[in-house]
């Protein structure tokens, strides 16, 4: 099956040999998004909540480039340098998914994440 390369001037640039998502079918798969604004520099340096919102930004911005939207998510996969601030996440990340369509999750606290960030989240959308 033939797929296509995602790509949002909107969103952070990839930092590595990877795509912002591609598509397969009627499934797109977004790597896991960091907060970078688009010009690829850091926001809300040891701020969990500006680094949520900011992370939820740049998935809202690959979907729309694969003219999809949040709705259209069926799981995230969320990996935290901090388990400790999985409420202040969970909150921020409840704002921007409703509980009619929110997708399937798992929260994964890591040892470290690309540019120490605090907060990463990948997602897979249908549609």
């Amino acid at each position: 099956m033939p797929h296509q390369i995602i790509f949002s001037e909107h969103a952070p640039a990839p930092i590595g040999p990877y795509s912002q998502a591609v598509r397969a079918g009627n499934t797109v798969y977004v790597s896991g998004q960091i907060p970078l604004d688009a010009s690829g520099q850091l926001v809300g340096e040891g701020d969990v909540s500006a680094q949520t919102h900011q992370v939820l930004k740049n998935l809202t911005a690959v979907l729309a480039a694969a003219d999809l939207a949040l709705t259209d998510v069926v799981k995230c996969s969320i990996f935290v340098k901090d388990l400790g601030n999985f409420a202040t996440i969970n909150q921020i990340y409840g704002a921007y998914f409703g509980e009619a369509t929110a997708p399937a999750r798992e929260t994964v606290e890591v040892s470290r994440l690309p540019r120490d960030v605090q907060v990463e989240i990948s997602c897979i959308a249908v549609g």
